[in-house]
This record gives structure tokens, C-alpha cells and sequence, in this order.
């Protein structure tokens, strides 16, 4: 896919592909998945690698089960996954080493989540990727605030390439601000933003979710490489894991 086919093919706004089904699968659990201790002095929650597939996986390499997200920084849905589930998926489940638990960006909005996928991975730390992915879920309606104005006047610049309407959102929705406020420097924030290397990423990983696991909406979660059906928010991830004994 092109730069100029992703721009045509999804929407400036948000649209009604992000959200998340209910599960109501409660079957018993098999035996217990055993625990296993991180290396010494280190904690599985402070495990952070980026994976050949572009996303960022906390915890145990060889958990026997494990999460993959796909989900878009923008997405309501994904923020109530974050908001409700991260805590106790880190404390009851990451930390044990039972689950390890990976995030890939998945543009769901289309061009308005552009920046927001750049500048969360600008730093190039693996430890600041998730900090920054929670406190942009939390300060998600702020961020949104300005999407339509944003989104209006690139409707009249239709040629803008990929990169500008980047650095449109990312000066628009504050998203520049934003992580200059947590130690970005500007340069480098609009260097990110201008990147054509950043944009054929998210686009080859678009690519990769969509022909793999046919993504029809954020989040959608993957375990043990099975894509779960009508599962989008904490009550069900936490039953498929249940189920499987973490």
C-alpha cells in the first residue's frame, strides 16, 4: 500500500471501527500456569523489548501465554483497556511471568493517528514506551480536542503528503507539546513527524495486522497467535486468561 492509498483508504475522524466486543466465555480453567522469577535485581514489568513485528512487549520473553494488542492511541476503547486493565494485568499477571504482554500500533483512525504513533516511539527508549502510551491514554479527550478543526483544514489541502498532515495533528491536537513536556526535545519531536521511514512503518505494519489476523477494529487481542472473538475489554481478556490457567 502507498502513502497516498493509506491516506485515501482511511478516515481523518474517528470512526465506529474503534471499539471492542464483550466476552462471555467462562469456561473453567485448565491447571495452573506456573510462575516464573525474573533474572536477579530485575523485574519482568521493567522487561520492555521492541519486537521484529514493530511492536513493544513487556514481560517475560517465554511467557507461556501471551497478549498482543493491537490497538490506536486515539481509541476510546483502548483507553478503557488501558485505564482498567493495565494495573492488575502487570501486578497479577506480568509480574509472575506467566504473561508477557505486547503493543502494536494499529492506525485505526487513519491519518489522525499518524502523529500521535510517531511521537509515541520518537524517543527511541524502550522504557519510556509505555509511560508514554498510558499518559497519552489518560489524556486522551484533551488530545482529541481539536481533531475535527485539525482534520477540516487538511480536507483543503488535499495533497498534503503523509508527513505534513502528521505535523499537522502533531502541532494541532498539542501532541509536539505533549512530549516536550515529558523531555522530548522539539527538534527531534518534528524530526519524527517528518520522517518518511515512520510512516512506511506504520503502513507495512497496517499491512501485516490486516493480511494475518483481518483487523476490523481496535483493540483487537491476540493470544498465543489466536485472534480472540468479541474480546475488547478487560473482564474479557481477563476471562481468556483465566481460562487458560495464568
Amino acid at each position: 500500500m502507498t502513502f497516498r492509498a493509506f491516506l485515501a483508504a482511511t478516515s481523518l475522524l474517528l470512526v465506529t471501527a474503534c471499539g471492542g466486543g464483550d466476552a462471555t466465555n467462562t469456561a473453567a480453567a485448565p491447571s495452573s500456569v506456573p510462575s516464573t522469577p525474573p533474572p536477579a535485581g530485575k523485574t519482568w514489568v521493567d522487561t520492555v523489548v521492541k519486537t521484529p513485528e514493530g511492536g513493544f512487549r513487556m514481560g517475560n520473553p517465554d511467557a507461556p501465554l501471551k497478549i498482543v494488542e493491537y490497538g490506536s492511541r486515539l481509541c476510546p476503547a483502548c483507553k478503557a483497556l488501558n485505564d482498567e486493565g493495565l494495573e492488575p494485568l502487570k501486578t497479577d499477571y506480568i509480574a509472575t511471568g506467566k504473561v508477557s504482554y505486547e503493543f502494536r500500533e494499529y492506525p485505526v483512525h487513519g491519518s489522525l493517528d499518524l502523529a500521535s504513533i510517531l511521537l509515541g516511539q520518537c524517543t527511541g527508549d524502550t522504557a519510556t514506551f509505555f509511560p508514554i502510551l498510558d499518559q497519552m491514554f489518560k489524556n486522551q479527550e484533551t488530545l482529541l480536542q481539536n481533531a475535527q478543526a485539525v482534520g477540516a483544514k487538511l480536507q483543503a489541502t488535499p495533497n498534503a503528503t503523509p508527513n505534513q498532515v502528521a505535523m499537522a495533528f502533531g502541532e494541532g491536537l498539542g501532541l509536539i507539546d505533549f512530549m516536550k513536556q515529558r523531555g522530548l526535545p522539539e527538534a527531534k519531536a518534528r524530526a519524527c513527524l517528518n520522517d518518511p521511514a515512520g510512516i512506511q512503518k506504520i503502513v507495512d505494519g497496517q499491512n501485516f495486522a490486516n493480511e494475518k489476523f483481518q483487523i476490523s477494529g481496535t483493540p483487537t487481542l491476540i493470544l498465543n497467535g489466536v485472534k480472540l472473538e468479541n474480546v475488547g475489554d478487560w473482564t474479557g481478556l481477563k476471562n481468556a486468561l483465566i481460562q487458560r490457567g495464568a
